[in-house]
């Protein structure tokens, strides 16, 4: 892999649909807010649909563009977007295309040459990104500092736990981490997190509540900037 020196952070979370991009694009108006030039990127997406206008998609990059203040003409926020919403590295091997760390790390290195990078992983820290190379070994590479979502749900202790370590393991920082209330309210909630606080040598950044019914993300649909302002407001930048 090569080696590049963006500045930003890399969001990497506890499972999938636990709320990254909630957080990206949170963090992205955040640093907005305090006058960084912050733009959003993805290494991969899996998952695409077709809009009212016939244009192919992907929920999670229209929410980081939504939150980058950018129209679909400007610059690509991904190198890699797969149609079919399942693992990354299956999806490509089904369709014969290398998920290439150099031609990432390529893409990145240019948007961080104008911008601050907020790079939101894609499911958890070691999910594959081909049969050598994870998105563990990515970040690594990127060597941003890391920001953690845990997603309050039964098995979230573990599931963080485990990704602080490996995320240690590979010698970056952790700068913070968030806990994202999701759908339903879990049992025990602040007692989970107060464990969690307890546990994790990282900055709290803070509790993003459950959605109210308005600001609910709708199938087929990015993240609206009202959803991302009210996650915005729930969290604080690492210092």
């Amino acid at each position: 892999m090569i080696m590049n020196t963006p500045t930003g952070f890399f969001v990497t979370g506890t499972d999938t649909e636990v709320g990254k991009t909630l957080l990206s694009g949170a963090l992205i108006l955040k640093l907005r807010e305090a006058g960084i030039r912050a733009i959003g990127f993805k290494p991969v997406v899996a998952g695409t649909y077709i809009d009212s206008n016939g244009h192919k998609l992907n929920e999670d990059l229209e929410a980081l563009r939504i939150a980058s203040g950018l129209n679909s003409q400007e610059p690509s926020l991904c190198p890699y977007v797969l149609d079919e919403a399942a693992a990354p590295h299956l999806v490509a091997k089904k369709n014969d295309v290398y998920l290439d760390p150099s031609i990432i790390l390529g893409d990145l290195h240019s948007l961080s040459q104008q911008f601050e990078v907020v790079v939101e992983g894609a499911g958890g820290f070691l999910v594959p990104l081909n049969e050598q190379e994870d998105l563990g070994d990515l970040a690594q590479a990127i060597d941003l500092p890391v920001i953690l979502v845990v997603g309050m749900r039964l098995g979230c202790i573990n599931h963080a736990l485990l990704t602080c370590e490996a995320i240690v393991s590979r010698q970056l920082t952790l700068a913070g981490w968030v806990a994202n209330t999701l759908s339903e309210e879990m049992p025990l909630l602040e007692e989970n997190i107060q464990t969690l606080k307890d546990r994790i040598f990282a900055p709290f950044l803070g509790v993003i509540p459950t959605l109210p019914k308005h600001l609910e993300k709708l199938e087929n649909a990015p993240y609206s900037i009202e959803t991302l302002r009210f996650a915005a407001e729930h969290i604080k930048l690492p210092e």
